[in-house]
């Protein structure tokens, strides 16, 4: 007898790793095994009616052919998916993982296995990846055309009008006539055929990609989506149905739903032989356990109703898959059945982790190319036929490719890619993506791979500022934020493996320019630099501040250069606002651009690199500082006026749309990579550097030193001036932050009100009928919002609700829930019950919340109604211009990454006083970079501001190329198995990013040790504000 022949699967015919995409498994298992012998063919249909023969071993339990359906899919978050099948008495089950497949299908010959979505999670953003939400939208389209998905006509006709465009593309009344002739979505589709071309008609532009999330998010707010209904009758005989779901039991009576039993009600549910019961929570006004009895057909109804309802509540409630109850030494009572998989909890921190491949998928049923995806990664999506292909991009030029396609050019390497796929399978990018926890890492990624990099070095640089939007619309974070503006431009990058969810959070970018090897340092050559170069540490003090001074001035010139060349071009600023703004700001740009002058010349005395022979020591700088100090004091009238700019500027915008649209446009700019309020605020920002820097140099000098009178002089003048204007900053500080908020928040009108600080925000979880779900909180003297990552492309949170702190009750209820690190918030009208990450994370917040519960009991009263209608918009209406310029599809709204943003996906929090901190932890200067896997060293010019590093290749650079967000991350130094044998190294890593810096002397290197630590973990609890001195504005 020959050998049996093992049929290649679509990955491996197209060289891709065994298992790489494998659900069930944690990173680096293998499928159970399984005792060689007979193979047994199992036939599956697929979402898209495509058949597939799967051979396994005759014993092998269900769990082994569920993960080779996935691993052919290259399906990671397979966890979703279930296999079902006719049972012997013809009624649909599911296949049970752990028992042998051959004990469930007798006769596999005469039997086809479905593989369909068994777990609908209760919001699809929670889909990381772009393959499992085609794959949901496939299976929507299954149960419109089964009937099983009802819905009104209007409902009905969107989404098939979101099917249809991922399917042909852009509306043509020709095409889409001849389409909806030869595809019947539903029965009885030609009364709608009008409604849907007219729906089609407004998805002008849409990609398959995001078509898939916009049919999803139509489909999740309907009723019916992802019920089966087992029917059931009640205790009175009545005629009903029961289904699950991801928030628990729910009854119907036909298609309408009469009742609900969430999870957190239900403290049993069992079966008798015909009858379902379900075994409630005792009622908060009652001792009493109410129990509720259902009648099925049979016993094997009612098992099979209980096994699902058992999965599903494991699945969505628990943390990990529940352990095997030990077998009993006599007898067995009860069914021993149990979930069997990974949780969707340990799905979503699977993907986040990074830890699996990105592939490449072409859609059977497209029959356009998928340019972008909504998720800042190549499609990856199940395959069959190869003339109808997604568009696939390599990791390391998808970025660019989105850019090019936005400009109508063709990319040839993706076309032949794309022309090389004869299989209907799918397709392994040379390259995987990295995923990022919610991390918008820096795009300076990958130099171990010089291939790519002089193939992104040969390409043209754009001078404009990148307006792709699908990266930062995407439903993730990219972990790698090229000119922190979320999109990409092609001078600057290339997608490589990956920050986001899918880049996950997205992946890392790569800069040509930062990879050009003629930024790289030779190590002889860096000896002998700082062989050359003064040791003491009062010099790399002078250094730090003509380094911060660098950065100051091109921040200022945003102002004065940047944003009044664009005002001067557009006519949306009335004039005594434009006098006022740079009226200001032009004495500081001036005074500060002698002030920088003078210090380098002073550098380059001290350092011995200046020509002139002028007799007297140099070595100093005490001198420089107490001179333009004193003169500083002359400009303290323009920095009083920072308050009103501020003031003034949000009003204009307030009142003129054209103004906010012109705002919002500077900030796409990549010279802006902050938000515009903080550049207006640099000025008193840089007054607390100088008072920072002056206290180290009179800490280093003794009294004896000649520089120490001049230094001690110096740190009284600007002392005095940093007391007069502190109390400003912190208004203005509190000010620009409610306003920076307000843009980070959709379902709110009245944020910023007189009277209100901000105090903390971050990410907690909120228990709930659906169980612990991920919300944004945000923290204030005398309300508590919570929020979800909304479902725009612009990285906004929507408003849930809001609790006042008056009268507000805080207990530690972690026994009561049985949930670690758990509070309950007792409101006046509502309670609800959060959870931190961590006990660390809980300390802080309960501080926070005590701290503003008393602040709002010594107030007057309430808080006023946060979600109350807005006051009469004094805005000029739209223009028809306007109106025309709003894109169909998502809007990608390109504003600085916020920290907010950062804060949801990185599982952190952050306090006012956090930021008051960070203003004063600014530094800049040359740091030498390495990878994990690299071995050069490149020299990158860093500025660390608003906790993050920004990359440059030189402080004459007016942007920056690159942003690594360090909320999150840790700050340690190189381990010796790391053989990182050079000395002032320090080490940044999150999860599996990990990179290492390199300083120029031992002080240098303490100073970015010091900046750094500030911004990975959160700093000591004294307040930095009175409680009772509020900073309300």
């Amino acid at each position: 007898m020959g050998e049996t022949e093992q049929r290649p699967t679509a990955g491996s015919r197209l060289g891709a790793q065994e298992n790489a995409g494998i659900s069930t498994l944690e990173h680096g298992q293998k499928p159970p095994m399984t005792t060689p012998g007979k193979l047994v063919s199992i036939k599956i249909q697929m979402l898209d009616d495509t058949q597939e023969t799967f051979d396994i071993p005759q014993r092998a339990p269900g769990k082994v052919l569920h993960d080779a359906v996935c691993s052919h899919l290259n399906l990671v978050e397979g966890d979703y998916f279930g296999l079902e099948f006719p049972d012997h008495k013809k009624m649909m089950v599911w296949l049970d993982l752990l028992k042998p497949v051959m004990k469930q299908i007798r006769r596999p010959k005469h039997v086809v296995v479905k593989f369909v979505v068994k777990f609908f999670p209760p919001d699809h953003a929670q889909l990381q990846e772009e393959l499992t939400r085609y794959l949901f939208a496939l299976q929507v389209k299954q149960d419109l055309a089964q009937g099983r998905l009802t819905c009104n006509d209007t409902s009905t006709a969107l989404l098939i009008s979101h099917i249809v465009q991922s399917e042909i593309g852009d509306f043509d009344e020709t095409i889409d006539r001849e389409h909806l002739a030869k595809n019947k979505y539903i029965p009885h589709q030609e009364a709608l055929e009008d409604k849907i071309m007219e729906f089609h008609r407004n998805h002008m532009g849409q990609t398959p990609a995001e078509s898939d999330f916009q049919l999803l998010e139509i489909a999740r707010r309907l009723e019916m989506y992802g019920i089966r209904l087992h029917p059931a009758k009640d205790r009175e005989g009545t005629k009903i149905n029961l289904a699950v779901a991801n928030t628990g039991i729910l009854v119907f009576q036909g298609h309408t739903k009469i009742n609900a039993f969430n999870w957190a009600k239900v403290r049993k549910l069992s079966f008798k032989r015909k009858r379902f019961l379900i075994k409630l929570r005792p009622d908060v006004n009652s001792s009493f356990q109410d129990t509720l009895e259902f009648l099925m057909a049979s016993r094997d109804f009612c098992k099979s109703f209980w096994k699902i309802c058992v999965e599903h509540h494991a699945f969505f409630r628990l943390f990990e898959e529940p352990k095997p109850k030990p077998k009993p030494v006599l007898f067995s009572r009860g069914s021993s059945f149990r979930f069997s998989g990974r949780t969707q909890k340990q799905v979503l921190d699977y993907v986040k982790e990074g830890g699996h491949k990105k592939v490449q998928f072409e859609r059977k049923h497209s029959k356009i190319h998928s340019i972008r995806s909504l998720t800042a990664q190549p499609s990856e999506q199940h395959t069959e036929v190869p003339k109808q292909t997604a568009r696939a991009y390599g990791d390391n030029n998808d970025a660019a490719a989105v850019q090019s396609c936005r400009q109508g050019k063709e990319l040839k390497s993706s076309t032949e890619e794309t022309g090389q796929h004869k299989s209907p399978s799918l397709k392994k990018s040379p390259k995987e993506g990295r995923k990022v926890d919610g991390a918008v890492v820096s795009a300076v990624e990958e130099e171990e791979e010089p291939a790519k990099d002089k193939m992104q070095q040969n390409r043209p640089q754009s001078q404009q500022p990148s307006t792709a939007g699908s990266l930062t619309g995407s439903p993730h974070l990219s972990e790698l934020s090229i000119n922190s503006q979320g999109g990409p431009s092609v001078a600057n990058m290339t997608l490589s493996p990956n920050l986001s969810p899918d880049a996950k959070q997205s992946s890392p970018l790569v800069s040509p320019l930062l990879n050009d090897p003629s930024c790289i340092r030779a190590d002889d050559e860096e000896e002998v630099k700082r062989k050359r170069f003064p040791t003491e540490k009062a010099y790399f003090i002078a250094k730090e501040v003509a380094t911060t001074e660098r950065t100051y001035l091109k921040d200022l010139e945003v102002i004065t250069s940047w944003f009044q060349s664009a005002v001067s071009k557009e006519d949306c600023m009335p004039e005594t606002l434009k006098n006022l703004i740079f009226s200001n700001f032009e004495p500081l740009h001036k005074f500060h651009t002698g002030f920088l002058k003078e210090i380098e010349q002073r550098l380059a005395l001290w350092e011995g690199r200046s020509n002139a022979h002028i007799k007297g020591d140099y070595q100093r700088i005490g001198d420089v500082m107490l001179k333009n100090i004193q003169s500083m004091k002359q400009l303290t009238i323009h920095l009083r006026k920072h308050n009103e700019i501020l003031m003034e500027l949000e009003n204009g915008i307030k009142n003129s749309r054209k103004l906010e649209t012109f705002c919002r446009d500077f900030e796409l700019q990549k010279v802006c990579y902050l938000p515009l309020n903080t550049f207006l605020l640099r000025p008193l920002h840089r007054l607390m550097h100088y008072k920072q820097i002056m206290e180290r140099l009179c800490k280093h000098y003794p009294p004896s030193h000649m520089d120490f009178r001049d230094s001690r002089a110096a740190l009284a003048e600007i002392s005095e001036m940093v007391a007069q204007l502190h109390g400003n900053m912190i208004k203005m500080e509190n000010f620009q932050k409610l306003h920076e908020l307000k843009k980070d928040l959709i379902g709110m009108d009245n944020l910023v009100i007189p009277g209100r600080e901000f105090i903390r925000l971050g990410s907690l979880s909120k228990l709930s009928g659906k169980g612990l779900q991920q919300r944004m909180f945000f923290l204030f003297n005398d309300i508590l919002l919570y929020t979800s990552r909304g479902l725009t492309a612009s990285n906004q949170f929507k408003v849930h609700g809001h609790l006042p702190l008056y009268g507000m009750i805080m207990e530690e209820s972690e026994e009561e829930w049985g949930v670690p690190h758990c509070l309950t918030l007792r409101g006046q009208h509502q309670s609800i019950v959060v959870a931190a990450s961590t006990r660390a994370e809980m300390d802080k917040w309960t501080e926070d919340i005590q701290m503003a519960i008393d602040l709002a009991e010594k107030s007057s009263g309430p808080a006023p109604e946060l979600l109350a209608s807005s006051p009469p918009d004094n805005k000029e209406p739209l223009s028809v211009s306007d109106c025309s310029s709003l894109p169909a599809g998502l809007i990608s709204d390109q504003r600085p990454v916020s920290i907010s943003y950062v804060c949801w996906y990185r599982m952190q929090s952050l306090s006012f006083y956090d930021i008051l901190q960070s203003n004063e932890n600014q530094l800049s200067g040359n740091l030498l970079r390495k990878f994990k896997n690299s071995n050069g060293w490149q020299k990158l010019w860093v500025v660390f501001t608003n906790f993050c590093m920004f990359f440059y290749k030189s402080h004459q650079d007016n942007h920056p190329l690159a942003s690594l967000p360090l909320l999150g991350y840790s700050l340690t130094l190189p381990s010796e198995s790391e053989n990182i044998h050079k000395d002032y190294v320090f080490k940044l890593h999150f999860k599996s990013h990990v990179y290492y810096f390199r300083a120029e002397s031992e002080y240098t290197f303490e100073r970015w040790m010091e900046v750094i630590r500030s911004a990975t973990s959160s700093a000591s609890r004294t307040r930095a504000l009175s409680h009772k001195e509020p900073h309300g504005y």
